[in-house]
């Protein structure tokens, strides 16, 4: 595969749901069963493909306008607390995602995450997982929790600006739609985690972003774009 990333990147910045936690099929389909629960004819499956990389604010306000009235105060709060108990009960990293983090740590490549989940969220998974030990909290920044969900680009720039780093010299490891958009309108490299056989964003291509379809692909990427210290 040709590497389309920029040359010259001083820090990975990784999404959490769907590229570190396998959490994004429990986290959607548990939203998928909460709308059900409100009268909506939402299945799992679309849940899938309508939340994932969302914010729980951003899914209250879609629920919302197919309700046709508002939910009470603090939904989302509820939702955040429900799907923490979730994660709490069990979740898995995502394949190659516990190897990634230990090879850039090996190689001194700073590493911080940017989440559409709350720092609530995050806390339980990597804490669950033991991937605790590798993202220290002030490492891992929550877009929700901002106030600036993606695709706003806000929790990229801000965990850039933290690094010292230019988004330029910054690559973002994604696997929403969502999150690829975030890290577009950023002006940072994108991998996108993504099989061959599901459509890419409608914005594709765009110059320092490629595609991959397993996280051993991204060490071999980053190794010919990391600048040289």
């Amino acid at each position: 595969m040709k590497n389309a990333l920029r040359p010259g990147l001083k820090l990975v910045i990784f999404d959490c749901d769907g590229v570190l936690i396998d959490s994004e099929g429990p986290s959607c389909r548990a939203t998928a069963g909460f709308a059900r629960s409100l009268g909506l004819n939402i299945s799992d499956e679309e849940g899938l493909a309508r939340f994932a990389g969302k914010a729980l604010p951003q899914v209250v306000k879609e629920l919302e306008a197919e309700l046709g009235h508002p939910l009470p105060p603090g939904t989302h709060t509820k939702m955040r607390d429900n799907l923490v108990r979730l994660m709490k009960e069990g979740t898995e990293p995502v394949a190659g995602a516990v190897p990634l983090l230990e090879a850039l740590a090996a190689r001194h490549v700073p590493v911080r995450v940017g989440s559409n989940s709350s720092m609530a969220e995050m806390e339980a998974k990597f804490g669950f997982t033991g991937m605790d030990r590798l993202l220290p909290e002030a490492r891992i920044h929550s877009a929700a929790d901002m106030g600036h969900p993606k695709p706003d680009p806000a929790v990229y720039l801000h965990g850039a600006e933290v690094e010292g780093v230019r988004p330029e010299e910054t690559v973002v490891i994604e696997d929403s739609d969502t999150g690829a958009e975030a890290a577009r309108r950023a002006g940072m490299s994108c991998i996108l985690l993504r099989p061959a056989s599901h459509p890419l964003p409608g914005f594709w291509p765009v110059e320092g972003f490629v595609r991959v379809e397993h996280l051993d692909e991204v060490m071999p990427l980053l190794e010919g774009a990391l600048a040289r210290k």
